[in-house]
């Protein structure tokens, strides 16, 4: 009786399995009539490869296979808060063909099934998993709400709907995505997944309903490596997820992006071959945020100011957010949307809302920052000070600057004005410098990452090229003719001093006009190396530079 039931429990599991528009035209179908490459040399059943309703094992109704056996090194991530053991349940079932280690032959209920041209493995290809879980979604955990509480940006279970489902254990198995019966939707899986609708059935990412990545209809050009070789999709919007993450033998485990390398994936649509500008390119000029060489060390639990030196794509564009918005400074433009950040006061902020706090997660408060260009006469690395409203001087950034009256500012610019960074730190090919290139301080041909040519040694011919980043904004004529220091041509132009030889471009904390002096070409003169503002456009120095020496020299 008991044999009985389970005959007829099986019954509507069969029936699936001879459905003409599933199993039966699908890869599935391993008998001699299917349409594969990977079939049996003459056994005409089908369901028999994986079902018998006699001498079962126990693990499944009517299941005709050995347990591999096998020891899997399951998924494991910084960021999971799910247990990973090894499979249980229905994908250990499935484990017992794709994970290579038994002939697909190997049943039960009778002597091995041989395989056309003694194919009798799974072959190597996108179905066979391994016995490396590390690459592939993690299966086999349970899938709760104290997961979703732990983790975040999960659904509740309780919202799962159709044919997306869990076990009776309330784990997540092989069988939440993939249906080995139904090949309708490709890749055996459960629904459709254009746009990620699959993924989205669990998956709740933080503002990823407003991110390009979802919305944008680009395609590829046709010039270089197909970007999406594992879809079948044709855009960015229908891809979704797939742009960068692949469920099955990912490149990059932890995060199961596509490639290992994890700049990598997105020089895959920025290389200009799916996005309008080619970003990768600026990797390679002589000033760079490092990320070729050091974006791997980036990970999504690292603490933002303090982790190991490095630059990654993540660490300046969230990939579930960024989005085309616009926006005039100091706020953020839709580039950096969801991004961790410090602000003015060195306070932790996540979502950051001005430009100038992603650049002092490692700018400013850092103990792994960079070393000064300039040896300044009073020394200062953290760039959140330099730029602190309560100095004597600063470029304005954080606030708006103290200066009321700079003669030489083009216009747009007044005294009021507020900067980015990125004014000055940019791409020297970018729109900022009247070039076609993409925008942002990913490289550029003149250091530190500056948008235009800034010389900072002194003894060069004075030229609109050699101090083409401050003549931007300062008008040549003005500075030349002296309208706001009246020696401001002798020494550029006679003398032949950089800008940066008097004037510290970010801020200063006890001397008004920016004013610091770079020590290896200005020294002490009888032990003082000072200047004084005695007023507008008017001050004195005591100091030797350029051969001469100047006590308490009055402009």
């Amino acid at each position: 009786m008991n044999a009985l039931r389970l005959f007829l429990f099986a019954l509507p599991l069969l029936a699936g399995c001879l459905r003409a528009a599933s199993i039966v035209g699908s890869a599935h179908n391993l008998s001699a009539s299917g349409p594969g490459t990977i079939k049996a040399a003459t056994e005409s059943e089908i369901c028999i490869f994986c079902h018998t309703p006699h001498n079962s094992s126990r693990e499944a109704p009517l299941w005709n296979r050995f347990s591999s056996g096998s020891t899997y090194t399951p998924y494991t991530s910084t960021t999971s808060k799910a247990v990973h053991g090894q499979p249980t349940g229905d994908s250990k079932l499935c484990l017992s063909c794709h994970d290579g280690t038994i002939a697909m032959g190997m049943v039960r209920s009778r002597a091995q099934i041989q395989m056309r041209s003694g194919v009798n493995l799974l072959p190597a290809g996108r179905s066979l998993v391994g016995t490396d879980l590390a690459d592939d979604h993690p299966i086999s955990f349970t899938f709760d709400a104290a997961l979703v509480a732990a983790r975040g940006q999960l659904r509740p279970p309780s919202t799962l709907t159709g044919a997306v489902r869990l076990d009776t254990n309330g784990q997540l198995q092989c069988t939440a995505c993939h249906n080995a019966h139904d090949n309708q939707f490709g890749k055996f899986l459960v629904t459709d997944n254009t746009a990620s609708a699959l993924c989205l059935n669990c998956h709740s990412k933080n503002y990823w309903d407003a991110s390009l990545h979802k919305t944008s209809t680009k395609t590829w050009n046709g010039i270089g490596a197909n970007p999406w070789p594992h879809t079948n999709y044709s855009t960015v919007q229908a891809n979704g997820c797939e742009n960068c993450h692949r469920p099955h033998s990912a490149g990059n485990k932890p995060r199961l992006l596509n490639v290992a390398g994890i700049e990598n994936n997105c020089f895959t649509c920025h290389n200009g071959n799916v996005a309008a500008k080619n970003v990768q390119n600026e990797f390679s000029k002589l000033s760079v945020h490092p990320v070729t060489t050091t974006g791997n060390l980036h990970d999504p639990t690292e603490d933002p100011v303090n982790s190991t030196r490095h630059a990654a794509c993540a660490d300046c564009h969230n990939p579930h957010a960024v989005k085309s918005l616009a926006a005039s400074a100091p706020a953020a433009s839709g580039d950096q949307a969801g991004i961790a950040g410090v602000n003015a006061a060195g306070a932790g902020v996540n979502p950051l809302t001005n430009q100038y706090e992603l650049c002092f997660r490692c700018h400013a408060d850092s103990t792994n920052r960079g070393a000064a260009r300039v040896t300044r006469q009073s020394v200062q690395t953290n760039t959140r000070l330099e730029f602190q409203s309560t100095n004597a001087s600063y470029h304005s950034v954080v606030a708006a600057g103290k200066n009321t009256s700079v003669p030489s500012l083009i216009a747009p610019w007044t005294t009021t004005s507020r900067m980015y960074c990125t004014d000055c730190h940019n791409n020297n090919q970018g729109p900022g410098a009247g070039g076609s290139g993409p925008k942002g301080p990913h490289g550029s041909a003149y250091v530190p990452l500056l948008e235009r040519r800034q010389e900072l040694t002194d003894n060069q011919t004075e030229s609109a090229a050699i101090y083409a980043l401050c003549y931007k904004c300062h008008s040549r004529t003005s500075i030349l003719g002296n309208q706001s220091f009246k020696e401001h041509n002798k020494h550029i132009v006679s003398v032949r001093t950089a800008c940066t030889t008097c004037h510290d471009p970010h801020g200063v904390q006890g001397k008004p006009k920016l004013i610091n002096f770079n020590t290896s070409y200005v020294t002490p003169l009888n032990g003082v190396l000072q200047f004084n503002s005695t007023g507008t456009y008017r001050g004195n120095c005591t100091l030797a530079c350029h051969g001469e020496n100047h006590s308490n020299y009055s402009y």
